[in-house]
């Protein structure tokens, strides 16, 4: 059995290296990983390969730095030649970025079988390319792997029951993933206080809008003056500080690889995020989070009150961090307990 794997940024190396050491166990599974290029950075890429023991790409497309059309069109044309080539008998795609709806589409007109993990999330604003690559992907998906309950009943809801496609509650991989990496970990090299707040900022709602990005970091800013706050520099995040010349009064560090990420969650405080993968790693490793967002994927760790959303207002942040009551109790099974890379496994097989 031939697996081609389609990966372009850095969750997809998280969740594809979990399920590639899986199924490297299985001598009757050959497995072909197409690196697009997306996230081009050597700190958010190159290292990722190497730190989490991810087989080297046998292809790299280099594509970046285009706009949506140019770039997922670009994508398309080159999987399509790879798939020509190596002719697998399943397409296997991440989550909701240009290189998953490139992969996707490119194995579904060549009637490839197309394996999606982490479908059937929705965040309901049409506005987000995330949001329109997730739904077309699960759309011309033959395996929809769902990471939750409430992923699954989205599906159910959309009549999935009447396409011609499985849907599977698989699990969470990255749950996996932050499990076997959590005693890799490893301390980054910058000054680092023994209380403080772990913050990430990258997507385009918030680093394309200088009134919303302005907003957040003023409230960082402010929260500083509490504790620490730490943020590893997303290149889309710096180059808009840099050209809008944003005043910053808390620590900024390089793009760090997933170990050292995986270390800043584990010893901090409290997680302050529009990433949505941070948001579940928050809770793997039992810190509140505040979303700085209008709406979230993980809508079961809002119900479970392990998260807010604060939006971008630079008040509302600042309530949120001072007041809001979190709830400490993370005993409970919202993605597999690390199950989920063998039972993604065994319905491939």
């Amino acid at each position: 059995m031939k697996i081609v794997t389609v990966v372009g940024a850095r969750p997809q190396f998280i969740k594809a290296a979990t399920l590639s050491r899986v199924i490297a166990e299985h001598q009757d599974i050959q497995e072909c990983i197409i690196h697009t290029g997306q996230h081009f950075d050597a700190n958010m890429s190159d290292l990722f390969f190497e730190q989490m023991q991810i087989p080297k790409p046998d292809y790299h497309l280099d594509i970046h730095g285009l706009g949506h059309g140019a770039m997922t069109g670009q994508m398309l044309e080159g999987i399509e030649a790879i798939l020509l080539k190596e002719k697998p008998d399943c397409m296997l795609v991440y989550g909701d970025t240009n290189s998953t709806l490139a992969g996707a589409l490119a194995a579904k007109k060549l009637h490839i079988k197309v394996a999606h993990v982490e479908a059937g999330l929705r965040s309901f604003n049409m506005k987000m390319p995330e949001e329109v690559n997730r739904i077309v992907t699960d759309r011309v998906s033959d395996i929809l792997f769902c990471p939750t309950d409430i992923a699954v009943d989205n599906l159910k809801n959309e009549g999935y029951d009447h396409f011609d496609c499985k849907i599977i509650k698989s699990g969470d991989v990255m749950q996996d993933g932050a499990m076997f990496y959590k005693n890799l970990s490893r301390k980054p090299l910058c000054t680092i206080d023994a209380h403080y707040v772990l913050s990430t900022i990258h997507r385009a709602e918030n680093t394309d809008n200088i009134e919303r990005l302005t907003s957040i970091i003023e409230a960082l800013n402010e929260i500083n003056r509490d504790k620490q706050v730490i943020l590893p520099l997303h290149p889309r995040t710096k180059k808009m500080i840099e050209e809008h010349k944003l005043q910053i009064n808390f620590t900024l560090i390089e793009p760090v690889g997933y170990l050292e990420m995986v270390w800043l969650i584990e010893h901090c405080d409290m997680v302050m995020t529009d990433s949505g993968g941070l948001q579940k790693e928050a809770f793997f490793f039992k810190k509140p989070c505040i979303t700085l967002r209008d709406e979230t994927e993980w809508i079961e760790l809002i119900d479970n009150g392990f998260n807010t959303l604060s939006g971008a207002e630079k008040e509302k942040i600042l309530d949120y961090y001072m007041n809001y009551k979190f709830n400490n109790s993370f005993d409970i099974n919202l993605y597999g307990n690390g199950k989920a890379s063998f039972n993604i496994l065994q319905e491939l097989l």
